[in-house]
């Protein structure tokens, strides 16, 4: 199975921007996408041979998950049956008969840390969410995690540590979550390359000199991390600040 996932930075604007033609070449077989915002009326995208499933945000133009599937799922969730954090559409779960799929686009902490409180409360509900999945049958989860782990995973470390997205808190809570069983795919199979970042600023010329940061991932359960084949980052391709990320894994 291919699994791609991005965080299109509006859907309606990357739709202008190149997605289809990525969509159609990649042909995978469950498509994620973050930070829709926007409604099924308010775009046109309806590709032969896929179930789509859209979580919008109570907010209109903000926030919002999709995904596209080739294989209809048992159940579909949308959100994590918490009210408090279940009006942005930030998670869909499909259930599969071998796996769960959850998609997530994690609340950001602005640039003043105002949300910083919040996110770790999140953070910590999300957790138990998944751990509570895993239970049950194996987990992928994709999306934007809004986080670089390590230093490994940012271009200018030493100048961003306490910044929105590289504070220690953030970093904690994700370092929490691999131990509670899961792992982080890419950094499994290529735990020493650098440089390898799936978004950048758009101020002019940060992209180009790849000043990145790697916040887009693929966490699977631990006992199905023998079972990814391929990590990938689609660097190359534009239309967002983000670029698609994704696995192949055999199920």
């Amino acid at each position: 199975m291919k699994l791609v996932s991005w965080n299109v930075a509006g859907f309606r604007a990357c739709l202008k921007k190149g997605f289809s033609s990525f969509f159609q070449n990649i042909d995978a077989d469950i498509f994620c996408i973050q930070e829709v915002k926007a409604l099924k009326e308010q775009y046109d995208f309806n590709p032969t041979g896929y179930f789509e499933y859209l979580n919008p945000a109570d907010r209109k133009g903000y926030s919002g998950t999709l995904v596209y599937s080739k294989i209809e799922p048992l159940k579909v969730t949308y959100g994590i049956n918490i009210d408090k954090h279940d009006h942005e559409g930030r998670v869909i779960t499909l259930e599969f008969d071998k796996f769960y799929l959850v998609n997530v686009y994690v609340p950001n902490v602005k640039r003043d840390l105002s949300r910083l409180s919040y996110r770790m409360t999140w953070e910590d509900d999300f957790r138990k969410y998944l751990k509570k999945l895993d239970k049950i049958k194996p987990v992928i989860v994709c999306g934007d995690f809004n986080v670089a782990h390590n230093e490994i995973d940012i271009k200018n470390a030493k100048a961003n540590i306490g910044n929105a997205g590289f504070t220690y808190e953030e970093r904690a809570k994700f370092s929490t979550l691999l131990r509670s069983g899961f792992k982080d795919t890419f950094r499994y199979y290529n735990p020493k390359v650098s440089d390898a970042y799936s978004w950048w600023s758009y101020m002019p010329g940060v992209r180009d000199r790849n000043i990145g940061w790697s916040i887009d991932y693929f966490i699977v359960s631990e006992r199905i991390i023998s079972n990814v084949i391929k990590t990938s980052i689609y660097k190359d391709v534009y239309g967002s600040d983000h670029c698609p990320v994704g696995i192949d894994i055999n199920l």
